[in-house]
């Protein structure tokens, strides 16, 4: 079937113009002005965005947590990914102590396989590096199209590697032409904390954000860096919330290095005074904590300096009753919030309609950038002759309400009800079928493609 998307203005990374789009089968075949080519079915994009599909490479789908798991599940939360224009997610696998690489890729398939409405890919977390997982890394690269591998610098005894294991696994890592990606706190100050505020009957969701001060999210992310560079393996941090951690890397950009950054949604909109409200603060616990308002500001600047490479959501959802786990003790709280639906809407309207940042900004963190980074590109994330049509046609006037009555995340609370945007999703396209039109999903359980990704490297 051929597809002509007609009189829209195409927004890329580096473009803005008035032009006509031609898709045949899966893939773009052809841009330009006045196109005819007796397409089967021609969209008049007139007053419309066309943009690429957005890419969120920090999602986590049914993942296991503190007893629980995430409630949205591979079909549930790419098909609300597409209905707020998010085409690709890249979800974590996350390897258990004691067991291979090889184990816990296995299961994610089992979870993933045949269910994704949209498209994804994985990374692979690596909580046991030893000898067993080295030989692992080559195969999860060249033979599984998994070029990217998350660590924690935190959660100790479950997720967290030592210094002496994040630097083998950096040195592997290069060898083989990929990314180690990082969640950068230090753990064993958090822990004190937390025990700390427990012993001292302090149990309340504000004493998550006060275990977590900004001090050790920017300790890590210079450790992190540190380390990077000795070993010459690209970094990239997931989530950073605050002034000190940016720091780091512009102390980092010194020596001429360069490390990626990846901040979400959510850290760009909300701050700590949310901790405030009782229980309720419960819907926003999530690590690294929400931080201040001057850590807002400076997250945007980080964005238009090329700092912040990445805007993504580390959607993470807890219905309230498993959130009320933590009822009576702030470190029984499921951590993470749900926005793998609202990312792109909110980053238009916060973003390009109140004048924060440019269309070609827009575009370039939360679809291309997140191809380049993760070996995707110029298949994902860009709009051009051969590239996958994946495809978000963009009301950039029309006005609408969040709310967890209409939202399709499977959660039963919003992180933003009631909040009131300019610029709505018109219609997606995936892999050039329609799948999001008049607010119905058109593409059912199954249908997305897992995601082999090439090497990595400093492409941006």
């Amino acid at each position: 079937m051929s597809l002509l998307i007609k009189n829209g203005r195409i927004i890329t990374a580096t473009d803005d113009y008035q032009g006509d789009v031609l898709i045949q089968g899966e893939t773009v075949t052809a841009i330009g002005k006045g196109l005819d080519a007796g397409a089967d079915r021609i969209i008049d994009a007139q007053g419309l965005l066309v943009m690429p599909g957005g890419v969120d490479p920090h999602v986590h789908l049914d993942m296991p947590f503190m007893g629980t798991f995430s409630s949205d599940t591979h079909e549930t939360g790419t098909r609300a990914a597409l209905f707020g224009g998010t085409t690709t997610v890249i979800d974590f696998v996350l390897q258990k102590q004691g067991h291979s690489l090889r184990e816990a890729l296995t299961e994610w398939q089992g979870r993933a396989t045949g269910t994704a409405v949209g498209d994804y890919s994985f990374h692979m977390a690596v909580t046991d590096y030893n000898d067993a997982t080295q030989k692992e890394i080559r195969q999860m690269v060249e033979e599984e199209g998994i070029s990217s591998f998350k660590t924690f610098m935190a959660y100790k005894g479950a997720l967290m590697i030592d210094d002496r294991q994040m630097t083998a696994l950096m040195q592997e890592v290069r060898r083989h032409g990929g990314l180690v990606t990082v969640h950068a706190t230090n753990g064993d100050m958090i822990d004190y904390l937390i025990a700390k505020h427990r012993a001292e009957g302090k149990l309340s969701p504000l004493y998550h954000y006060l275990s977590q001060p900004e001090v050790t999210e920017a300790e890590a992310s210079g450790r992190f860096a540190d380390i990077s560079n000795y070993t010459g393996c690209p970094g990239y941090i997931v989530h950073m919330t605050c002034e000190g951690a940016l720091n780091a890397v512009r102390n980092a950009t010194r020596r001429n290095q360069k490390i990626f950054v990846e901040t979400c949604i959510q850290y760009l909109l909300l701050d700590a005074n949310l901790y405030e409200r009782d229980f309720e603060g419960a819907k926003w616990v999530m690590s690294p904590p929400l931080r201040q308002k001057k850590d807002r500001e400076t997250l945007w600047a980080g964005i238009n300096q090329g700092l912040i490479n990445v805007v993504a959501t580390d959607h993470c959802p807890f219905m309230w009753k498993q959130k009320l786990m933590g009822e009576t003790d702030f470190s029984r709280i499921p951590n993470g919030h749900p926005a793998i639906e609202n990312r792109m809407e909110l980053l238009y309207n916060e973003g390009v309609h109140k004048g924060r940042i440019s269309l070609n900004k827009y575009v370039e963190v939360a679809c291309t950038n997140p191809a380049k980074i993760f070996g995707m590109f110029p298949r994902k994330g860009t709009i051009a002759p051969g590239s996958d049509a994946d495809i978000l046609i963009f009301d950039p006037n029309e006005r609408h309400t969040l709310s967890a009555a209409t939202h399709h995340m499977n959660v039963d609370y919003s992180a933003y009800e009631g909040w009131e945007l300019t610029g709505k999703v018109h219609t997606v396209l995936l892999r050039g079928k329609v799948a999001i039109e008049k607010d119905e999903c058109l593409v059912g359980k199954g249908y997305g493609q897992f995601i082999r990704r090439g090497k990595v490297g400093n492409f941006i």
